[in-house]
């Protein structure tokens, strides 16, 4: 298919894509949801597991293989964009201000579940046959013990906001955990490339690039954005401009260094000056990578899942203890470390609940997995449902755990912590 043969087949298909993305999106909204879940399950029902089932001939002419790479390129800009606005959410006095909780919390909720992933991947590999040929079995355990350790940042981000709890305890932890959690992942992530690679290159490429690129941000980065958006020359346009270019090529460099795009711009989101003229770049900016963007990504997700699969007995079993071994340990480890830091019970049940979200990061993960060629069909599919539980699960436990502590009476939960500044478009 020709560009100019495949652009009326993209710009179609975007607009199936976003039509559905918006309907599953209300659903979900009014079953009390956030709108990423519902942007999370009309990805799947796009691909083969409804859609690609229902009516297949339909499908292969909307989605044919030849603009899956637009679609996968479009979701990239949508997650850079997504990205950045999750570390401008973040606030980095956080961790410094409760480091012991925070250290604590993230350290077992990121090895416990790493150990228990790594575990039933051993036993899946042999019962369940979850392997892919030209993957050792230690590479394939690690990799689902990453899957499994990782939180969904930009998702928990966006709960918190849209619930307006992000100044509570229990909020701002979370915050903190979940990001350090990711970085974590990240780093573990190359890992477990460089091991499939069988070198220490691309591990060795990652960490100092990544020490690097940190430092350029960090140091230079952070004062020339400062300079730009307070600059009385430059008009909104002009910084809109300066920030995707300076966005673009933050994804590039992690891109190349094996830390992926999506650790570049969260870096730059965290670094970015916290200004009336940044609020007005922000609202420029994540509008169209969220709206427009995103959804691109889940749709490419989920044609790369099939939930047929899941018909075969063994499958499943193994899918329900992954998803039952995916929340005892992340979300136990996490309320375990959290009460062991001195959290009163209602607020490390609440952080543990919101760490314990896969959601969009785990998708994140498994594509890349799956584009190294570590991840068979059968694993994505697995994980793919793993981080739908867990992500699902998190409003509705929320909202009983609400419930049950008002009719207790509890005020624990309503303990302040320094305000988390917000874009309130994530």
């Amino acid at each position: 298919m020709s560009p100019s043969e495949a652009a009326p087949v993209f710009f179609l298909a975007v607009v199936v894509i976003l039509v559905v993305v918006r309907l599953v999106c209300l659903a979900a909204v009014k079953l009390g949801q956030p709108p990423v879940v519902g942007e999370m399950i009309a990805g799947v029902l796009l691909g083969p597991s409804l859609f690609g089932l229902l009516l297949p001939g339909v499908q292969a002419a909307l989605f044919p293989d030849d603009i899956r790479s637009l679609l996968y390129v479009g979701g990239q800009i949508g997650l850079v964009i997504y990205m950045f606005g999750a570390g401008y959410e973040f606030n980095l006095k956080s961790v410094v201000k409760s480091r012991k909780s925070v250290a604590a919390i993230s350290s077992a909720g990121t090895l416990v579940p790493l150990a228990l992933g790594v575990g039933v991947a051993v036993l899946g590999t042999s019962w369940a046959d979850i392997g892919k040929a030209g993957v050792s079995p230690v590479t394939s355990a690690a990799f689902v013990g990453v899957a499994l350790a990782i939180t969904a940042f930009p998702m928990l981000a966006r709960i918190i906001t849209e619930r307006g709890i992000a100044a509570t305890r229990f909020g701002s932890l979370a915050l903190a955990c979940g990001a350090l959690d990711d970085v974590l992942a990240w780093l573990l992530l190359a890992v477990v490339l460089g091991m499939h690679a069988g070198s220490a290159g691309p591990v060795a490429l990652a960490l100092g690039g990544g020490v690097l690129f940190a430092g350029l941000v960090f140091v230079v980065g952070r004062r020339l954005l400062a300079k730009a958006m307070a600059s009385e020359r430059m008009g909104v346009d002009q910084r809109v401009l300066v920030t995707a270019m300076t966005l673009f090529a933050a994804a590039w460099f992690t891109d190349v260094i094996g830390l992926y795009a999506v650790f570049g711009a969260f870096c730059v989101g965290i670094a970015f000056p916290r200004t009336p003229a940044a609020d007005a770049v922000l609202a420029k900016i994540m509008p169209i990578g969220r709206i427009v963007f995103l959804p691109l990504f889940f749709t490419y997700s989920g044609l790369n899942t099939r939930f047929a699969l899941l018909a075969d007995p063994t499958l499943l079993a193994f899918a329900v203890l992954c998803v039952v071994v995916a929340i005892a340990g992340k979300l136990g480890a996490s309320w375990g470390a959290a009460r062991l830091a001195g959290e009163p019970p209602s607020i490390a049940t609440r952080v543990g609940v919101l760490v314990n979200a896969r959601g969009l990061m785990q998708l994140i993960a498994l594509n890349i997995g799956l584009a190294a060629g570590i991840v068979s069909p059968a694993l994505f599919t697995v994980l793919v449902l793993v981080a739908l539980v867990t992500t699902i699960m998190t409003a509705p436990v929320l909202a009983w755990l609400d419930r049950r502590d008002a009719r207790k009476g509890s005020t624990d939960v309503l303990l302040t912590a320094e305000p988390v500044p917000v874009t309130g478009k994530s």
